[in-house]
């Protein structure tokens, strides 16, 4: 028999899942016939509202709940360690959250965070949608969005230790602009989409000021190497690359410089390349690709000190949630 969850009563009483979850609580912001009509929807449909979730806002556990893509686990170490390490100092313990299409499903992570009664969430990007934070933000569970900006939000308890992935693809495109280079290409990545948004945004952004139309989002439909590469091959052999080709991660990077090779062109001679995160294995390329230095350990870091520092009122981030962190491009063989 199927799990009734707070997303099946939601559906069923067509409302949003902030609304389920302020009359679950008792909540006087609801309209009386709204609230009818979720109560009605809840007696229906047989949920019953966990009594210790309820009780959540009442007491402290020391746990800190991370949600991140179980496909993304291999690119966030650094994160990881900065987040533990600091977590540590501060006496709070970790549960994990991973996700995984098909699998782990969002709604059930959801529902997990808010029977285990943590006392905050430091979120991975792409998983949550605004709706699933307003639910959390319901239950005064106070949450940290690691990674890339996040778009305005009316959540008062929401932090952000991001990469200003939209300034960096702008400064880099206009860098390419003053060479008199307006071939460029971004492969995107699935796996990042707000990430890709952002760096999208950025390159139209620098387009549109010097009156031209971004035109080169190149879109397949997976985006592990062994796809990327299959996909490269065939286009490079009847398009020429892009004169700058972006990418977000290695398995992107390698494939795009593997298909350049095989198709006869050299970089950075033909085509230069730029990677956006840096690993061990664009050091193992020949040459060697252009990346960004990103300081991935400071943002786990700094996010979970953000965090500790919501979850006792702390004067100085009541309107400073926001850290936006540095990086620096490291030039390499890819490039001129």
């Amino acid at each position: 028999m199927k799990r009734i969850t707070i997303y099946d009563v939601a559906k069923e009483a067509d409302v949003s899942l902030a609304t389920v979850s302020r009359v679950i609580n008792d909540s006087n912001v609801v309209r009386e016939d709204t609230r009818i009509r979720v109560q009605e929807a809840i007696e229906k449909l047989g949920y019953k509202p966990n009594a210790i979730a309820q009780g959540l806002a009442l007491s402290k556990t020391t746990t800190v709940s991370i949600v991140m893509s179980e496909k993304m686990f291999a690119y966030n170490g650094k994160i990881l360690n900065g987040l533990m390490d600091v977590a540590k100092i501060y006496n709070y313990n970790i549960m994990f959250h991973t996700t995984s299409k098909g699998i782990s499903k969002m709604q059930d992570v959801i529902e997990s965070i808010i029977k285990s009664r943590v006392d905050g969430v430091i979120l991975f990007n792409d998983n949550f949608s605004l709706e699933e934070m307003e639910v959390l933000n319901e239950y005064q569970i106070p949450m940290v969005v690691v990674g890339s900006k996040i778009t305005e939000t009316k959540i008062g308890n929401v932090g952000n230790v991001y990469i200003n992935f939209e300034k960096m693809a702008y400064d880099l495109v206009n860098k390419y602009f003053e060479r008199g280079i307006d071939d460029i290409s971004l492969e995107e990545d699935k796996l990042n989409l707000s990430m890709m948004e952002q760096l999208k945004a950025g390159i139209d952004r620098a387009y549109a000021e010097k009156g031209k139309v971004f035109n080169k989002y190149i879109s397949y439909d997976d985006n592990n190497y062994k796809s990327s590469f299959n996909f490269l091959s065939d286009y490079y052999k009847n398009n020429r690359p892009s004169k700058l080709v972006i990418t977000f991660r290695d398995s992107q990077a390698i494939a795009v410089l593997n298909a350049c090779q095989e198709a006869g062109y050299s970089l950075p001679e033909d085509c230069e390349l730029v990677c956006v995160l840096n690993n061990k294995y664009l050091t193992m390329t020949r040459p060697n690709v252009t990346s960004y230095n990103i300081p991935e350990y400071d943002l786990g870091a700094v996010a979970m000190r953000l965090l500790t520092k919501m979850l006792v009122d702390d004067d100085s981030v009541k309107d400073n949630k926001d850290i936006e962190m540095s990086y620096v491009l490291m030039s390499k063989g890819t490039t001129k």
